[in-house]
């Protein structure tokens, strides 16, 4: 729908090989055998062009017909509004958009994946935390650290955004880039979520991955834009939402370079660098996307900044606010939440025009193993 063709070195190359295999057909090639050969390479190149360039779908990713690319969200006025706007600006007329301006970001707690009960990084700061514990016995009588160490949250999460940070920068720093992204790789591997006893990563939004994929499909280039950490999301977005990583913008600490005897590594320090969240979206997406959006997609008052700065594009654009309202297949909860409030931004999007999902009307299914039932 919308999608201008393009032909790469490889088509142009087989096209190019057929036109003379054709001529060469053509001079009157006494031998049938010659023919019958010229026409299997014909053959045999055009298979390999439709093989070519095929992007790795997100592995939760489900294959649909051209009818319907998002069979999972329910027929109305949200799902209509998505797909009148990527007709509209995919097709020649007064709304095109460029595939160069086609940048589409997304939130990733509460917009991809769930956050609930608490920041799925944060499970791993806790479970980092306990690992780390016996080379840290001050920890027995200090907090946070002694709250997670006793299983009492309620002590943890009275140390505020301070107490929660020193739990991240404890967790976090103190190893190398490589080190770090393997550690995250094995956690994910034996976490499970306390409430469906599945892995974190299986907790993605089927239909934000049939989104994902549509845009893509479309020629928008779809970032993460997350309040979450960068390397914590690196090693996994590629192969569950199908986004490179070097699409990912997220909070960060502090790195330094370190030539270690002749193998360099980088190393992660406990200090804070960058927070993606607020204003700090924007701020990240100028850094380093370098052009504003067309297509914003968020759940909280955090992202609201980021889907303001969309709305100031001058080509015409997309802002879309996940709302939680299923307290049966997910959670119900926004203005007075504590993790992924929505209050002035759900106020914003109804002033304002934007479109806003119904977690509970809009989609069929939540979860990509909601469809194996």
């Amino acid at each position: 729908m919308g999608i201008t063709p393009t032909l790469d070195g490889l088509e142009v190359t087989w096209i190019k090989s057929i036109t003379f295999m054709i001529k060469f057909v053509n001079l009157d090639c006494k031998s049938k055998v010659m023919k019958n050969i010229v026409y299997l390479f014909i053959l045999f190149f055009a298979l390999l062009s439709c093989n070519e360039n095929k992007e790795t779908p997100a592995l939760n990713s489900t294959t649909t017909d051209n009818s319907d690319p998002l069979p999972s969200w329910k027929a109305g006025k949200t799902k209509q509004a998505i797909l009148n706007y990527v007709s509209e600006v995919t097709n020649e007329g007064d709304k095109f958009v460029p595939i160069m301006d086609r940048i589409a970001v997304f939130d990733n707690d509460g917009n991809l994946w769930s956050e609930q009960p608490m920041y799925f990084q944060l499970f791993f700061a806790i479970d980092r935390v306990k690992e780390l514990a016996p080379q840290h016995p001050e920890w027995k009588l200090k907090q946070p650290f002694k709250g997670v160490l006793e299983n009492d949250m309620k002590a943890v999460f009275s140390e505020g955004e301070h107490g929660l940070l020193e739990l991240v920068m404890a967790s976090h720093g103190g190893n190398t880039v490589d080190e770090f992204e393997q550690i995250v790789s094995n956690w994910l591997k034996t976490a499970m979520h306390p409430r469906f006893d599945k892995p974190f990563t299986d907790l993605v939004y089927q239909p934000m991955l049939e989104l994902i994929n549509y845009l893509k499909a479309n020629e928008f280039k779809v970032f993460i834009v997350s309040g979450g950490g960068i390397e914590f999301m690196r090693p996994w977005v590629e192969e569950v939402y199908g986004i490179p990583r070097d699409q990912v913008i997220g909070s960060s600490i502090k790195t330094k370079y370190d030539y270690n005897d002749g193998n360099p590594v980088i190393r992660r320090l406990p200090e804070l660098n960058f927070i993606d969240d607020k204003e700090g979206k924007p701020e990240g997406i100028n850094q380093y996307i370098g052009r504003k959006p067309v297509f914003a997609s968020g759940n909280s008052d955090g992202d609201l900044q980021m889907l303001r700065w969309t709305n100031s594009n001058t080509l015409p654009n997309f802002k879309l606010y996940l709302h939680h309202t299923d307290s049966v297949r997910e959670w119900a909860y926004d203005r007075t939440s504590s993790i992924g409030r929505l209050d002035k931004g759900l106020d914003e999007a109804n002033e304002k025009g934007w479109t806003v999902i119904d977690m509970k009307n809009d989609w069929e299914v939540v979860y990509p193993f909601e469809l194996k039932r």
